[in-house]
């Protein structure tokens, strides 16, 4: 991985979800069950078509949540605040990643689905209070999902992001299709690297080792 890669970089964005703490923590298997629950109250369906419209409406819309306010009219600050109700007793502080995250010249924000204060408390079990300069939630981008455009968009906008000085990590990889667009450095975090993905520049399973070999 060549360093100079990330020369130029002066912003770095970070998803949250299975990036900023391992998949192991299973905390997306907690929302995913509430989301589940949450469809079932509201649309009144049984739990097999509450998962599959789960799922249909992240495969189509980009996120539950923006299926069912397209397709049903949802008011999405209850459906969030109830979703990400959940335990974070799986995760521990992370000092190696909070140090390689704080040396990063420039600016470091996250930029998740979740919501802004869901993203404060995981930050905070993680130990990573204070590292970042923002963070944004699906909220901050009008409850559009990555991996909208529009979302991207909106969010660097009030951030005063720059893509072509910029780099994105995110364990999701066709979250990063539209950075790569825009012109951001695009980094793969996860077990495994994607398979075909064009628009992703770097992989890694181990983010604190990826970062500690920038600085």
């Amino acid at each position: 991985m060549p360093k100079q890669d990330f020369a130029h970089v002066t912003d770095w964005v970070f998803d949250l979800d299975n990036t900023l703490y391992p998949p192991a923590a299973r905390l997306f298997d907690q929302i995913e069950q509430r989301m589940i629950a949450y469809v079932m109250d509201f649309l009144r369906v049984d739990r097999a078509e509450a998962d599959r419209l789960r799922d249909h409406y992240w495969q189509v819309h980009g996120t539950t949540l923006a299926g069912l306010m397209a397709e049903h009219g949802l008011d999405p600050e209850p459906f969030l605040d109830d979703v990400h109700d959940i335990s974070l007793d799986h995760l521990a502080p992370d000092a190696d990643l909070a140090a390689c995250i704080r040396a990063l010249p420039g600016r470091k924000i996250v930029y998740t689905n979740g919501t802004g204060p869901y993203a404060a408390r995981v930050v905070d079990k993680r130990g990573l209070a204070g590292v970042f300069d923002d963070i944004y939630g699906v909220e901050h981008a009008g409850f559009r999902p990555k991996p909208e455009r529009a979302a991207f968009d909106r969010v660097f906008r009030q951030s005063g992001i720059a893509p072509d000085r910029a780099a994105m990590f995110e364990d999701e990889p066709r979250n990063l299709a539209e950075p790569h667009a825009m012109g951001m450095r695009t980094v793969h975090v996860a077990p495994a690297p994607a398979l075909s993905a064009a628009h992703i520049h770097h992989h890694t399973d181990d983010l604190a080792g990826f970062l500690a070999r920038l600085v």
